[in-house]
């Protein structure tokens, strides 16, 4: 028993929480709302990646600066990845707290170095073995998106779980492309991989709330915090334990639990 709830009683009222935010209107002040204007995957893949980066901060100030970045792959950002010259990527920019110009060119020039070897992201993440959660994928990604000269600053902007980071941006992007969703605010464009093995995207507002729920006694939001909520949310829900994330983040920001 938990804060007076059973076990029971305590995954009933995630469940409703989860049904509460997980609905289209979620997508009107959430970032997930910039890659909701494609419909072509790999449009929808670059756009919820490039999102994803740079979301901390202010959730407006997100919105704006995602938009910013696809206007300047002229909003068709898999045919301006693949077909942009040098010249083309030097001129683009954008600063996000300190996420600059730098590592935008970068992140371009590495997609593209990307898709003109893989159809797709999906193919890039999928697991290489029968694994338990989406963290060594991230862990290769990295390396991956690191292989070639790169500027030392701009590896910060994707984290590693093996080096004990939380990768909520990552875990976000990874819920929005595999989590089938009924209510239409994940895409579940990836049908490879399976939303049994996400991780939800932990930050201070789901992590203080999981906390509060007796769902984390782990103080730091950090990869071991993570490991200790994915077992308890595999608990509630061994098919779709990421559906919390909307309950635990909505009982944070929107209810202030």
């Amino acid at each position: 028993m938990v804060n007076g709830l059973t076990n029971s009683e305590l995954k009933d009222f995630l469940d409703e929480k989860s049904f509460q935010y997980n609905q289209k209107s979620f997508i009107d002040s959430d970032p997930i709302q910039v890659p909701h204007q494609f419909k072509k995957k790999q449009d929808i893949e670059i756009s919820s990646f490039l999102t994803s980066i740079i979301a901390w901060g202010q959730r407006k100030t997100i919105i704006k600066n995602a938009f910013k970045m696809i206007e300047m792959l002229d909003n068709s950002p898999h045919d301006f990845i693949l077909n942009a010259t040098e010249k083309e990527i030097e001129k683009i920019n954008i600063i996000h707290r300190t996420f600059n110009p730098i590592d935008f060119r970068y992140f371009i020039k590495t997609l593209k170095r990307i898709y003109k070897k893989y159809y797709d992201l999906e193919s890039v993440f999928y697991p290489i073995k029968n694994e338990s959660n989406m963290h060594s994928s991230i862990h290769n990604f990295k390396k991956l998106f690191f292989q070639n000269d790169f500027p030392k600053r701009t590896t910060k902007h994707i984290s590693d779980p093996y080096k004990g980071s939380a990768c909520k941006r990552l875990n976000m992007f990874l819920r929005w492309m595999v989590r089938k969703d009924n209510n239409g605010v994940d895409f579940g464009i990836w049908k490879k991989i399976s939303p049994s093995i996400l991780s939800c995207p932990l930050d201070i507002h789901s992590g203080n709330v999981a906390r509060k729920l007796g769902l984390l006694s782990r103080k730091q939001n950090d990869h071991k915090a993570v490991l200790e909520l994915d077992n308890k949310l595999r608990e509630l829900d061994v098919k779709d334990p990421v559906k919390y994330d909307f309950a635990l983040f909505g009982l944070g920001v929107f209810e202030g639990f």
